[in-house]
This record gives C-alpha cells, structure tokens and sequence, in this order.
C-alpha cells in the first residue's frame, strides 16, 4: 500500500520534535531526513544524537524512512572521479550513511548529489560508469549488514550530466544486480526523460523502484503547480507499486506548513481517486 511522507529540509530551523508534531498531524506516515540537517556530516551524529532522533520520531507515530541529499554541504567526496583515493572515501562515507540510516530506524538512502557526480572535465561517460560502479560496489556489503536499500535517482540535465534518464541509471543498476541497490523515481526528474511522460516512465519503471518522490517542476509541492497528479497516481496504483511516495521541494515559499498541507491534500484526493476507480 503507498504511503506518504515528507522530506525534513523543508522545515528549515524548526526543532525535530515539531516537525514530527505538524507532519504526523496533517496525516503524513513518515519522515525522510537529510544529514546536512542533524550534524556537519553523518559522523558528527553520535550514538545517542541518532537514538534521540529515531525515538523523537517513532513516538510521534511516524517512521523513519531514511535519508536523502546524502553528500550534500560535504567536501572532498566524488561518485565518478578518476582519483582512486576520492573513491575510496565516497565509498566509506556511504557506507557510514548506510550505519546512520539504521540507527535512526530507516530503511532506504536516495542517491542524487548531482554536484558530486558530474562527469569532470576528461572523464567520460563509459569511465564515470566504471567509477561509479566501483564506489557502490564498495557500498554493497554494508547494505546486506545493515537491511538498508540504496536507491539510485536519475537527474535532469539541468541539474547534472551523469544519469540523467532511467535508461541510464538502470544501466548501472544490471551491472550491480544487488537487491538493495534499486531505482528511485522523481517527478521533477523524470519529467525531461525523452523516453516517456512521467505516467509512461512510472508504468514501465515503478514497479522495480524502491522509492518516489513528488513534487511539482516548478520546484514547489504537489497541487502547487501545473503537473497534474491524477495520472500520476493513478500510474502508481496500477503499476503495483506499493511503497513510499515523499514530498520533496525545493521552494520554499509561502511556508513549511502551508506547503505540506496543500502537498498531502493533493496526493491524498489523486490516490484516493486511483483507488476507487
């Protein structure tokens, strides 16, 4: 059965204790949070800092989902850089995040850092891909270890040059054949892919996707904009998939509040709508 939550960037400042207040009381199941929010970096979490943050969130009657943005505000980290020790501490950080995400309760990490997988100048594609299989390749074990599923989202090329098509990311995806390294789908992403209208694409796709995220492409919530969520959701159901769809935006504007309200009252009445007929 889908499932709503909301991604914790959103409430800029805000103490988690309410964020976790107002996103279980407008209905929402689950919280997805970005590192750059809880420490300077996963490693600043200590123990009990991540076993306040899994409480705090699981007494509020939400879960955990897990964590996005994962190298964002990081420095020294690269997915496709041709420097084998740049690698190598891509690789141990993910696995870090991979920890993290367990200990605060969650499940699922969504790989996006667009500025840290841009292809580099003399680097090519079929090389990035190389380099990128071998820093997730790196990640696989503590995936098993952990129970945790790192899934891969393609980008639109505005936001990087690397994996900007499912075609793409399901490339790198088959050459890892992992169970916990799975597709993650966006809207906003997904709606430059030249292989299909975002209902087409989740239709094809979604059923081997792990995670979704929606929002509008004028980067504000769902029903904010002009995408309409009724094929979308409608997609979804009949596609089977049957796991987390989070509300991630990156506008801001008017306010958290009033952005996850109107962002749930959207996707509530489109899968409603899914459901029933």
């Amino acid at each position: 059965m889908i499932q709503l939550g909301i991604c914790n960037e959103l409430f800029v400042d805000w103490p988690l204790a309410d964020v976790c207040e107002a996103v279980k009381g407008l209905g929402y199941a689950g919280l997805e949070l970005a590192p750059f929010t809880l420490a300077p970096t996963i490693r600043d979490l200590s123990a009990s800092q991540r076993s306040e943050i899994r409480r705090t969130v699981a007494d509020s009657g939400l879960a955990t989902i897990g964590l996005h943005w994962l190298l964002a505000k990081t420095e020294g980290l690269y997915l496709t850089s041709p420097d084998r020790a740049v690698r190598c501490r891509t690789g141990e950080y993910l696995r870090d995040l991979a920890v993290a995400t367990r200990d605060l309760g969650g499940e699922l990490m969504v790989f996006g850092s667009p500025k840290q997988r841009d292809l580099l100048p003399g680097v090519a594609f079929e090389d990035a891909m190389g380099y990128a299989e071998e820093v997730f390749a790196a990640v696989l074990p503590t995936l098993d270890e952990t129970g945790v599923t790192l899934c891969l989202e393609p980008l639109a090329p505005s936001e990087t040059d690397f994996l900007t098509t499912i075609a793409q990311a399901n490339a790198l995806i088959g050459r890892l054949d992992h169970p916990r390294f799975k597709l993650h789908m966006d809207v906003k992403a997904q709606s430059g892919d030249p292989d299909g209208s975002v209902p087409d694409l989740i239709r094809r796709h979604a059923a081997s996707a792990a995670h979704f995220h929606a929002q509008d492409v004028n980067l504000r919530g769902p029903g904010m904009g002009d995408v309409d969520f009724g094929p979308i959701m409608k997609a979804l159901v009949e596609s089977g998939y049957d796991r987390w769809v989070s509300v991630e935006v990156f506008d801001y504007t008017p306010d958290a509040r009033t952005i996850a309200a109107e962002s749930i009252a959207c996707l509530r009445r489109e899968l409603d709508r899914a459901l029933t007929h």
